[in-house]
């Protein structure tokens, strides 16, 4: 049976604001134009995977340099 259901939701969404916040941060920094209405859905997957990639990386290192630091 089909789970109809999104998987694709924030843990804590609190956090959403601050995510799309960030996105938007990597978008800028990689070179990626930002859509002006917001949807990402007409987006390149290859656009799309280099943000969240980004996105990916720069948070493993944030965490490994706050494991550092302990």
């Amino acid at each position: 049976m089909t789970n109809l259901t999104s998987k694709n939701r924030s843990l804590v969404p609190e956090a959403k604001a601050g995510l799309d916040q960030f996105k938007h941060e990597v978008a800028s920094e990689i070179g990626v134009q930002i859509p002006n209405n917001g949807y990402w859905g007409n987006m390149t997957s290859r656009d799309c995977g280099s943000v969240g990639g980004y996105m990916v990386k720069k948070m493993v290192e944030a965490y490994e340099r706050n494991l550092a630091g302990k």
